[in-house]
């Protein structure tokens, strides 16, 4: 935990490879998807927000300043689609890919097995999270599931993010991965970043690739980044305005403000 505590501060401090962007008016630190693993486990059991950005979140960001200034309260935002990955290279940061979601999760519950890391589950549906559950403990046998709960279909009362916080501290985890979908799971981070002592993660579709409920895109599709086109084809009812309004507020948006590295703007 030392080694990987000082590589992530080299990262983050400049001396490494991470740089920061911002991007659609939102900050994006310039990590793939085993730097960013490190950067979560070196803040295992710590309050952390990390909501993981594509093209989506920042169109969001583009016309909502309060959801931009959500993001820019994170102290992880990771580069989750490819074209912040293209926007990366041409700023002259030399990123190798991006931190998708399902590749980070999969890092964490890996490595995490050697360091006794405990995982807590917050989103989705109750079967979702039983298949999620059964696979992680065939795929990486000995990861520790301490907690798993499917929440209403809206944003919690007061009263409910009371008993929620209780619930999930009461088990003490050391990352809790959050699959509400985009924007929900980043307002819940925001929210509740400072009531749990470990890193909340927003990792959207992962629980359902993960779980097996639904396919992902072909490798080749999603490294040029025609993963949206893939995901679009197979459900175009519920994703297609968010990715034919949203791939166009992304694009309108960096028109308007073009994309530029910034230095310790965190």
């Amino acid at each position: 935990m030392d080694h990987l505590s000082a590589t992530t501060h080299e990262l983050e401090s400049g001396t490494g490879q991470a740089r920061h962007m911002r991007i659609c008016t939102a900050r994006i630190d310039a990590l793939d998807a085993n730097a960013s693993a490190d950067a979560i486990i070196a803040r295992a059991g710590t309050p952390t927000a990390v909501h993981l950005c594509n093209a989506y979140t920042l169109s969001i960001a583009s016309k909502e300043p309060m959801f931009a200034a959500l993001l820019d309260r994170g102290d992880l935002n990771l580069p989750d689609g490819m074209p912040l990955v293209w926007i990366a290279r041409r700023l002259g940061i030399p990123l190798s890919g991006r931190a998708y979601g399902p590749d980070v999760m999969a890092n964490v519950l890996d490595r995490g097995r050697a360091l006794g890391l405990r995982h807590y589950l917050f989103g989705s549906s109750t079967n979702v999270l039983e298949s999620l559950t059964t696979r992680i403990e065939e795929r990486w046998p000995g990861a520790n599931i301490v907690g798993a709960e499917s929440p209403p279909y809206r944003e919690l009362t007061d009263t409910e993010a009371e008993a929620a916080t209780k619930r999930i501290s009461s088990t003490s985890p050391d990352v809790v991965w959050v699959g509400l979908g985009t924007p929900a799971q980043d307002r819940f981070v925001d929210r509740f970043r400072d009531r749990i002592s470990a890193p909340l993660v927003a990792v959207g579709a992962a629980f359902d690739f993960h779980a097996g409920t639904k396919k992902q895109a072909p490798i080749p599709l999603q490294r040029v980044g025609l993963e949206w086109a893939w995901r679009l084809a197979n459900e175009p009812r519920r994703l297609a305005g968010r990715y034919v309004l949203g791939n166009t507020r992304f694009i309108a948006a960096n028109v308007r403000e073009r994309p530029r590295l910034v230095a310790g703007d965190r």
